[in-house]
């Protein structure tokens, strides 16, 4: 390994710390990273919250500093890679130059769904997945009077509450009849639609839009029932997909993200991948995966590292989330999709602290916990470890779960 060439594609999460873990894995040849911001890899989570807010600038959410790259020898290139040539192991970028690598890791990422919609192309309509999304907002919203989020996911509602934070009136369109509906229970739909309406967010569910309306300059959104609500900005919020591409015109195998096993192996012996552009089997869950996780993201680049380094290492974690919205903290364990019960633990109805917890079977497969990080903590070993607990105790207040669990 010590004149080898390692080439990592992306600078994400799962980019930052493939190349720190090359190094702690004992790769000793060259590592080059390759991004197409202009920034070193940063923090993502906090774009639509802090970074949104001004509290935080763009040097703040560095995942390391420059000179810590500088230190540990790891290169990082600010360009945009066209295609791989997997026999000649090399790279074609956009500004017509090639790279070579003898191993050679695949970070690419997501990138947003778009809304194919007339007046989609208008000044003041954005979307929230990097750091220019947002620099762009920022310069918006200090003109921008009234915002029309569109979608009823976390991003939006993350982003809804930054700009009432700083006094923008919001109006949030959902298509589904709640929000978060992919992600969680009715129960939690409504605890979080009760907290936004508080905060006077005006909730619109099963609303379709038509068009965003304006000439050159957003002014409002037609909705498909001829409602018309007006804005001077509009941010776009549905989602997002793997960018997978590269990867598929490679030869590399695809299946809604690049298809990895335990160790971050491609179909290729001399690619890994690793991050939300992946789809992995989950032997807790036994089924194909692929998420949207910062947690996941390094993870896996942990493992991909050590299998470049010929090393065996699985990823076996459990997939683990977060959102900030306001004084809220929520914590994700677990993958609800298929639960037959749902338990409640504290005051949900007059208070911002409790935890839900989801079984199938009787056996508890994922917990929201708000603002309780102690029972985020023990339902992730309850869950690893497929312990045995009635429901029943987990409404029960006066029962310590941690006892439960030794």
């Amino acid at each position: 390994m010590q004149n080898l060439k390692a080439v990592i594609i992306g600078a994400s999460h799962a980019a930052a710390q493939l190349s720190v873990s090359l190094r702690q894995e004992g790769w000793e040849g060259d590592i080059v990273m390759i991004g197409d911001e202009p920034h070193l890899p940063y923090h993502r989570p906090p774009l639509s919250k802090t970074f949104l807010s001004g509290d935080k600038s763009i040097q703040n959410l560095l995942i390391r500093p420059a000179a810590f790259y500088q230190k540990q020898k790891i290169e990082f290139m600010r360009g945009h890679v066209l295609s791989i040539d997997r026999e000649r192991k090399i790279l074609d970028l956009a500004d017509g130059s090639q790279i070579y690598y003898d191993k050679l890791a695949i970070c690419t990422g997501a990138r947003v769904r778009k809304l194919d919609i007339e007046g989609s192309g208008l000044t003041g309509v954005c979307y929230v997945r990097n750091a220019a999304d947002i620099e762009a907002i920022q310069q918006l919203i200090k003109s921008a009077k009234h915002a029309v989020m569109i979608g009823g996911g976390y991003i939006g509602l993350e982003t809804a509450a930054s700009l009432r934070k700083q006094g923008i009136k919001v109006s949030l369109l959902e298509t589904a009849p709640r929000i978060l509906q992919r992600v969680t229970a009715p129960a939690l739909s409504d605890f979080y639609a009760r907290i936004h309406q508080a905060q006077d967010v005006n909730i619109h569910h099963n609303m379709m839009l038509q068009r965003i309306i304006g000439k050159t300059q957003v002014e409002g959104v037609l909705c498909a029932d001829g409602s018309i609500i007006p804005a001077d900005l509009v941010i776009i919020g549905i989602g997002v997909q793997p960018n997978v591409e590269l990867a598929q015109v490679a030869g590399i195998e695809v299946d809604n993200g690049i298809l990895i096993d335990a160790y971050g192996q491609t179909n290729d012996p001399n690619i890994v991948a690793a991050g939300d552009c992946t789809s992995c089997f989950n032997p807790h869950y036994q089924r194909q995966i692929r998420l949207e996780s910062v947690a996941n993201a390094n993870e896996q680049a942990k493992v991909a590292a050590a299998t470049l380094c010929g090393k065996s290492k699985s990823y076996e974690d459990l997939p683990w989330f977060w959102s900030d919205q306001y004084d809220i903290k929520l914590q994700i364990i677990g993958l609800n999709h298929g639960y037959d019960q749902l338990v409640i633990r504290g005051d949900l109805q007059n208070s911002k602290s409790f935890s839900a917890f989801y079984f199938k079977n009787k056996q508890l497969i994922a917990a929201d916990c708000i603002n309780r990080p102690l029972e985020f903590m023990i339902s992730k070993k309850i869950i690893h470890d497929n312990i045995q607990i009635d429901p029943a105790a987990f409404a029960d207040e006066s029962t310590d779960l941690k006892q439960l669990t030794q």
